[in-house]
């Protein structure tokens, strides 16, 4: 499993995902070769799973974030994969995650001002197969939104 060296790497990594291998090298007192060795590993164990670039929606013009809370029709077979695959093809959707419970599927998604969002929400949402209900839910503030870990 991890050590505390893999521990130090993770945290540098969240910390500052452009480190380059001599820096990081340097924070953990490894040489590069050492360093490059065990990324590689935490690569191959799919403890790192690549990389990515954050986008900060409302510098290009996004203002409005809503989250669609729907209940799925499931008296059809296929309404959950149908849904998903229909749901995947909208292209303000930016994140899809699924539930057990009442709720079956969140979508966030974003829009450039209201009547945008009304033109998607009529548009692309509402045209969804197998919805049987549905909760949006306007973004005022996003008080913490943060993947790092505690290492």
């Amino acid at each position: 499993m991890l050590n505390d060296v893999d521990r130090r790497i993770l945290r540098l990594l969240q910390a500052d995902p452009a480190i380059t291998v001599p820096d990081l090298a340097h924070e953990t007192g490894l040489t590069s070769a050492r360093i490059t060795r065990r990324l590689d590993r935490l690569r191959e164990d799919r403890i790192i799973q690549g990389s990515h670039v954050t986008i900060h929606w409302p510098a290009l013009g996004y203002a409005v974030s809503v989250s669609l809370r729907i209940t799925l029709d499931k008296t059809v077979a296929r309404a959950f994969d149908e849904f998903i695959a229909a749901a995947r093809a909208v292209p303000e959707v930016i994140e899809i995650q699924t539930f057990l419970g009442r709720v079956d599927v969140r979508l966030s998604l974003i829009a450039k001002n209201l009547s945008d969002y009304q033109r998607i929400y009529r548009e692309e949402v509402l045209t969804l197969p197998h919805i049987a209900d549905i909760e949006a839910l306007m973004t005022v503030a996003s008080v913490k939104s943060d993947e790092s870990l505690p290492l």
